[in-house]
């Protein structure tokens, strides 16, 4: 049997401890799990789970950062056939309410720094979940620990279309839509990553992205199915993600290209080239980036690749002779990979339109918006799926990822949905209109910019303002600047221009928060 034939992750992990039980599948910190360790953890815990009352297709939300408990619940939740749903730890306010009242989980496992906040967040909004305390809780709520019991199935064994995951992801406008991940697919995604010996048996990874994030996830599949291992890191420092990386004796360093950015940015050091990496995984990097990393690392750095948590990954490239740095790559077999028009007709080489995918075979994509039937119909719609992002095609079949087709934002590696950030900043007394749009940013990604109408009578105080973000809104989807204005621009339906906003947009009317010394500090994030 070869390794995505176990098409469900319990028989994949069970062929993983047949094979050496003692081998390292993950670690936290550099403390390592072998495959035994996190088979019999998940079974123990899906037990539980399921004498607690959670049965297959049952939602299981969390709120945690990387731990050992975050890999046992996504493995015990395979185990179970519930459906594990990973939450944002620095979402707040409306931006948690929604995703845990629109996932409508079972369980609500939530770790010590969110505790008290969710607790009076779901008791405010009605919301009827079983809160489980990872930590001490508040001493009469339920714990995770006590959930680990011994007992013997009682419930039907999952299949590869059964539904694991639901990811939240913010990529386009609207509020956040679920994305349902099925088993089938997850033990899919590796399979591009191995054919392109991005991972390989002997490798060590290390990251440091989080377990709710679908590219930190698939680096979990990678070391399942490759048979390497993986080392998340439960927090980031440019300063010392190398020094990290050498003590876990890590050949591979696994995240997005911010942080390459960020690991640029410190200054140089005769340290920089000893280390143990071989590779470093930055997508999306810009070529220059690609190469100043390179030259001062001594490690070869991989950014060829394109997708989304819907189609992860839709295309890649490898380190070879000829590889083309500035593209995306190539589209992988098992996909249909075109740019269209509006109306869907598939466009030339070298012509710009939207980035669409459908599979090839099964399990190559997901399973659709949780939920939200019209938008899964509207993304599939002429049995495509749209991306949201434009890109076009060279004459070897390269693609070249060009913009964001919908108003969307990136920022700190996480996407931030234009309208729920708007909705969300609109609750403030003191505002009746808002439009927020990307500016450029001295690392990469963007920042934001909030252009604001005032209430009549209302006054702009920097300081209260940013305070106000600073307790409503994920410190990374906090506006960077903000420019009081008289009225948004608008069409003649209404519609705002934002164009226009985005042309004009370093205004001497504009404040830089940071300028003014208004940051949120690492500790103060949660």
């Amino acid at each position: 049997m070869t390794n995505t034939e176990a098409g469900i992750l319990p028989a994949r992990l069970a062929q993983r401890v047949e094979v050496d039980p003692s081998a390292h599948l993950a670690g936290v910190d550099g403390v390592w799990i072998t495959v035994k360790e996190v088979q019999d953890a998940a079974r123990r815990l899906a037990y539980g789970l399921h004498r607690l009352g959670v049965r297959p297709g049952d939602r299981v939300a969390s709120i945690m950062a990387n731990r050992r408990e975050a890999v046992e619940l996504f493995f015990a939740c395979a185990e179970l056939g519930a459906v594990q749903v990973p939450l944002h730890v620095f979402l707040k306010g409306e931006f948690l309410r929604y995703q845990i009242a629109d996932s409508d989980p079972s369980v609500l496992i939530v770790d010590q720094e969110a505790f008290d906040a969710t607790k009076k967040l779901i008791a405010a909004s009605g919301i009827a979940t079983t809160l489980i305390a990872l930590d001490e809780g508040d001493g009469s709520t339920p714990r995770l620990a006590d959930l680990y019991v011994a007992g013997e199935r009682a419930w039907e064994e999952p299949t590869p279309d059964s539904l694991l995951s639901i990811l939240y992801t913010s990529g386009t406008t609207g509020l956040p839509k679920g994305c349902m991940i099925d088993q089938g697919y997850f033990l899919h995604m590796p399979k591009a990553h191995m054919m392109f010996d991005w991972f390989k048996p002997t490798d060590t990874s290390i990251t440091t992205l989080p377990l709710y994030h679908g590219f930190g996830l698939s680096s979990l599949m990678d070391a399942l199915v490759a048979g390497c291992r993986v080392d998340f890191e439960s927090a980031f420092s440019a300063s010392t993600l190398i020094s990290r990386a050498c003590e876990v004796g890590a050949t591979q360093l696994w995240a997005v290209g911010a942080i390459g950015a960020a690991l640029l940015a410190t200054p140089p050091s005769d340290a920089d080239r000893d280390h143990t990496i071989e590779r470093a995984v930055f997508i999306p990097m810009a070529p220059q980036a690609q190469h100043a990393f390179e030259e001062r690392f001594g490690v070869d750095v991989l950014a060829e690749g394109y997708g989304q948590t819907e189609v992860l990954p839709a295309t890649m490239g490898g380190v070879r002779p000829g590889r083309d740095q500035p593209s995306c790559g190539k589209a992988l077999p098992w996909l249909d990979v075109q740019v269209v028009d509006g109306d869907d007709r598939v466009l030339p080489v070298g012509e710009t339109g939207e980035i669409v995918v459908r599979p090839r075979e099964p399990h190559s994509i997901f399973s659709g918006y949780w939920r939200k039937e019209d938008a899964t119909l509207d993304a599939w719609r002429n049995l495509w799926h749209h991306t949201g992002d434009m890109g076009r095609f060279d004459d070897d079949g390269m693609l070249y990822f060009v913009d964001r087709l919908k108003d969307a934002l990136r920022r700190r590696g996480e996407n931030v949905s234009s309208v729920e950030l708007e909705v969300a900043l609109v609750q403030h007394p003191g505002i009746a209109q808002v439009a927020v749009h990307a500016v450029p940013s001295e690392l990469s990604e963007d920042e934001i910019k909030a252009c604001l109408v005032l209430e009549d009578g209302c006054t702009f105080d920097p300081t209260e303002m940013f305070g106000y973000f600073r307790e409503h809104l994920p410190y990374y989807a906090i506006p960077r600047y903000v420019e009081v204005i008289d009225a948004l621009p608008v069409n003649a339906m209404g519609r705002i221009l934002k164009h226009k906003l985005r042309a004009d947009w370093d205004t001497p009317e504009t404040v830089d928060f940071l300028t003014l010394g208004l940051s949120v500090g690492r500790s103060e994030r949660r």
